[in-house]
């Protein structure tokens, strides 16, 4: 609306003016994301191989244990034999040894007992020989049969100590956990040479084919469940404090136009990082994806709803002027535009809430043309 005015000029001026409107108003945060999938699954090569089979392609949807991708797992097969049967070896290294050291402790146990009896022979031959009752010759005898038993303790004792020592246990031990580590490893390589399905889902990526090579660690395929999608929001850091968890948001993609996705805050920046010439706090939305349209990887924009009010007084934005943190605006009354205090709650980048100072239906002069400034009881004339 157009509104002409004078007031201590000679000739009215014209000025823009808007009517105080009652309705919605929400301020929010605008800003862009990336979508990732909440559920997800991704599958890596556990040797270099090739490709044997590839049973799904990208978009497919599959169920949960559904074979997906198969690889040449001959070599994967033959590691495995080879380091089970060095696994068997060093096992077989190790019971070798128990077996001999039982032997001989059985051994040494007999030898300290005989080494007993011929000291308690030899003490009994020597008290009678005091007596008169054993000869000399028993008597050698006696010290000949202890000296024996002796040679064979410190025979068998000897044997245990250089042969079955805490190095040689050590060495025994580390060769067993080598090949069993081994094992594990071309177990674990077996197993993943056939692709599953942990969960039912949607195969998104799929960079390899029927007959490719790939090395230790490619990519060979990603499976998401879709039906709700991760949206990871980069917050600007100036908005990073009006973020709260389970604020509303809503989600668009230019490769859909005019749908629109909605959902949750599922968490807060716990920091600001560099990206690309920005400050941002990194925010993540739940968002609802039943149709399975939104699909990850995808740039999107990002609105979440900080606050929302409806049913209430607002107006446009550049109708508001601030006199020292005051806030007010020109409201023409009779024919005049009046300066009136106001007060204003919600904002967003076109309108505020007005919670005091004006009325629905009250008109407020916007600006003058040709730039001249507003002036208080300044006389106006509404036209076309």
């Amino acid at each position: 609306m157009l509104v002409s005015y004078s007031y201590l000029h000679p000739t009215p001026l014209r000025v823009h003016a808007i009517t105080v409107q009652r309705g919605p108003i929400r301020s929010v945060i605008s800003t862009n994301g990336k979508v990732e999938p909440v559920h997800n699954f991704e599958a890596h090569a556990p040797i270099a191989t090739t490709v044997k089979r590839a049973l799904v392609k990208e978009g497919d949807h599959v169920r949960k244990g559904q074979l997906l991708l198969q690889l040449d797992d001959d070599d994967i097969r033959s590691q495995a034999a080879r380091a089970l049967a060095q696994l068997k070896a060093a096992q077989a290294n190790q019971t070798a040894p128990q077996a001999e050291v039982q032997a001989d402790n059985e051994q040494l146990a007999k030898a300290r007992l005989a080494r007993f009896a011929a000291q308690r022979s030899l003490d009994s031959l020597q008290r009678l020989q005091q007596q008169g009752a054993a000869s000399p010759g028993e008597v050698r005898k006696a010290e000949e049969t202890l000296q024996s038993a002796e040679a064979d303790v410190t025979l068998y004792e000897q044997k245990q100590k250089d042969r079955y020592s805490k190095p040689e246990e050590a060495r025994t031990q580390a060769q067993i956990a080598e090949a069993q580590a081994a094992y594990s490893g071309a177990e674990d390589a077996l197993s993943k040479s056939s692709v599953r399905s942990p969960f039912d889902g949607i195969v998104y990526s799929l960079p390899v084919k029927s007959g490719a090579f790939v090395q230790t660690g490619d990519l060979l395929l990603q499976l998401g469940d879709l039906q709700q999608v991760l949206v990871r929001a980069f917050v600007d850091e100036p908005d990073v404090g009006r973020l709260q968890i389970g604020q509303k948001v809503e989600i668009t993609w230019d490769a859909v136009p005019g749908r629109t996705w909605t959902g949750t805050v599922n968490s807060v920046p716990s920091t600001v990082k560099p990206h690309g010439t920005r400050n941002v706090g990194e925010a993540t939305c739940l968002i609802d994806n039943q149709d399975l349209r939104l699909l990850p990887n995808v740039n999107v924009g990002v609105t979440i709803i900080v606050a929302q009010a409806n049913d209430v007084l607002t107006l446009q934005r550049d109708a508001l002027h601030l006199d020292e943190n005051t806030p007010y605006v020109f409201r023409i009354v009779a024919n005049r535009i009046q300066r009136t205090p106001i007060q204003f709650s919600l904002q967003n980048l076109t309108r505020v809430e007005i919670t005091s100072g004006l009325s629905e239906a009250d008109v407020v002069a916007i600006s003058a043309e040709e730039t001249k400034p507003l002036i208080d009881r300044a006389v106006v004339k509404v036209v076309p």
